[in-house]
């Protein structure tokens, strides 16, 4: 009998809604960031640097792209003949099949799975998160406090705390109280949403509560163990960590990757971030450009002037195009003479001639300005902009567009524009 002495279980199928028409086709984890990398590369990144060689990928929504990203493994070193890493979405069973409907009942849909390798520990990752984080440390940790359950927390300012679950523990680390999203939290540790739990005290706890509807660690099983007198533990955490839940998070997290002196380094070594890598010619870059503090792509061809951006891999850039502040993801097609200027624009976009992105006052969204906020301009994946139009702050559009469809050849601030045509 062949045993794992931890295998770790990555939870990939959240919509990612707070990022708007960026998530419209593609599960949040497969978004792109940081020029060449999607966001689920990061924690398995972590996994194979850690030591840890079997990750259970549990998917659900749009789950193309993460597939075709992930594939068997090979760029992370997890295409193994034991272990590895496993797409596992829900599937039909012979009685109760459903889709999963909460974090810890993805987990208990995938019993028989996890129980195949034997393991001693179990690890629980989000795959929507950018950091760097050994987790053989971590268990180290788990290991010498003879937990039942470690949590990963971090220190986070008191005002925030009430957006966090918040653990409340003595002077050995030793969760005392555990708080879900506390109106007046009573602590600044906060959960990071990264667990280890000793497997035969998670399976107990995920068999006992299995009829909860929406079923969630921070809701029902830490609460759970905590009751039953487990012992739980806080593992601090104080590097840098960046939930990108946020059209404004996700573009400052890509902002800060050209920092002069990054807070988060892409080029460490010691600690690689792997990914899937097309295979792409080098960049060309012509005369007469301007390229500063940005981050540029395989096989992009650049003839405009790049300012404080991050430029995806096989991006056509036009002449005399001017960027600045924006985040352009992979394939994307910009013609000349176009002026963007902080904006997220999305993978397989085409953008004609005399384009401008960011122009005008800044005015909220009218649709949804709890997303669309921060005069940022947002294109959606695989859309079409015609020659000459021009969209304002917190303006967003996705679809195939003529001029004609657009008042004076405008988006004006604030409007949302999406597929049918219809400004709302």
């Amino acid at each position: 009998m062949v045993k794992k002495e931890m295998i770790a279980m990555l939870l990939a199928g959240g919509q990612g809604s707070r990022l708007g028409v960026l998530t419209t086709k593609t599960a949040k984890p497969a978004v792109s960031f940081g020029g060449k990398y999607r966001i689920i590369d990061f924690p398995l990144s972590n996994c194979i640097n850690s030591g840890v060689d079997t990750v259970g990928v549990l998917t659900q929504y749009q789950p193309l792209k993460l597939n075709g990203h992930i594939g068997i493994g090979t760029p992370w070193d997890l295409d193994r003949y034991f272990g590895g890493v496993s797409i596992l979405p829900p599937f039909e069973k012979n009685v109760h099949s459903e889709w999963y409907t909460g974090t810890a009942n993805a987990i208990y849909q995938n019993i028989e799975y996890m129980e195949s390798f034997h393991p001693d520990y179990v690890l629980i990752l989000s795959g929507d998160h950018i950091y760097k984080m050994d987790y053989e440390v971590m268990l180290d940790f788990h290991k010498r406090n003879n937990a039942a359950a470690t949590i990963a927390a971090m220190p986070v300012p008191i005002e925030e705390a009430k957006r966090f679950g918040i653990v409340i523990t003595d002077e050995d680390r030793r969760i005392k109280e555990f708080e879900e999203k506390p109106a007046h939290p009573r602590s600044n540790l906060a959960s990071m949403g990264i667990y280890i739990f000793t497997w035969d005290i998670l399976k107990e706890a995920l068999m006992a509560l299995s009829d909860k509807p929406d079923l969630d660690f921070g809701k029902h099983v830490i609460p759970y163990c905590h009751e039953k007198g487990e012992r739980l533990f806080a593992y601090e955490y104080n590097g840098y960590w960046k939930d990108v839940g946020t059209l404004y998070s996700y573009w400052q997290a890509n902002m800060e990757l050209i920092d002069i002196v990054p807070e988060f380094n892409l080029y460490e070594e010691y600690w690689r971030i792997f990914t899937r890598s097309e295979i792409l010619p080098p960049q060309y870059i012509a005369a007469n450009t301007a390229i500063e503090r940005s981050i540029i792509g395989e096989g992009s061809t650049i003839k405009g002037h790049i300012y404080n951006s991050v430029i995806g891999c096989g991006v056509t850039v036009g002449e005399n195009t001017v960027i600045r502040d924006s985040i352009i993801m992979n394939h994307t097609e910009i013609g000349s003479n176009c002026a963007i200027e902080k904006a997220i624009v999305a993978e397989d976009v085409h953008i004609g001639d005399r384009v401008c992105l960011g122009e005008g006052e800044e005015v909220p969204n009218e649709t949804e300005p709890e997303i669309y906020n921060h005069g940022l301009v947002t294109v959606g994946e695989r859309s079409e902009l015609p020659s000459g139009l021009c969209m304002g702050k917190n303006s967003v559009l996705s679809g195939s567009f003529q001029l004609s469809d657009f008042e004076d050849g405008k988006l004006p601030s604030g409007k949302t524009m999406i597929r049918g045509g219809d400004v709302k």
